[in-house]
């Protein structure tokens, strides 16, 4: 039988690719205690291409909302990794840090919407358990070009 959030994944039509490696020296994710400490992960689409850009300059808010949405696809499979393939250990989505790449008058909130792309999507997995703090800031760049990246603290069950 398929746990609760794979069945969740499956009705959103949401396929999780194989977790991303990391592109310099890091590690994608620690386990600490029943924590797991997630690498940031940039808006690549679930094929793999990289969505970029500066929102207010090259991207409007629903692009850089989808971006963020593919962050947190990508956070899922690092989840999935950390939980040996069970996703049903993920007991709360405790915090997101989210950056997103923004021209330097971006400013009211443009930047938190986006994140929202990302945080909506939590909780429409994890339900209640979604639900989390977060910070979301405007950089004027990121790695490879991306339009966002986010990273995350997740607890697990005991």
């Amino acid at each position: 039988m398929t746990n609760p959030i794979e069945k969740r994944l499956t009705e959103l039509g949401i396929v999780l690719a194989e977790p991303s490696a990391p592109v310099a020296n890091y590690v994608s994710y620690v386990l600490c205690g029943n924590q797991v400490f997630i690498a940031g992960q940039t808006s690549v689409s679930p094929e793999g291409v990289m969505l970029t850009g500066r929102v207010g300059e090259d991207l409007e808010l629903k692009a850089g909302q989808l971006a963020a949405r593919y962050c947190g696809i990508r956070l899922i499979a690092q989840m999935k990794a950390a939980c040996d393939g069970d996703l049903s250990r993920i007991k709360r989505i405790v915090k997101l840090g989210g950056f997103v790449c923004a021209m330097p008058t971006s400013s009211g909130p443009l930047i938190p919407q986006i994140i929202n792309g990302c945080s909506d999507l939590m909780v429409e997995v994890f339900g209640d358990a979604g639900r989390h703090a977060r910070f979301a800031v405007g950089s004027p760049s990121l790695p490879r070009d991306a339009a966002v990246e986010i990273d995350a603290i997740v607890e697990l069950k005991d």
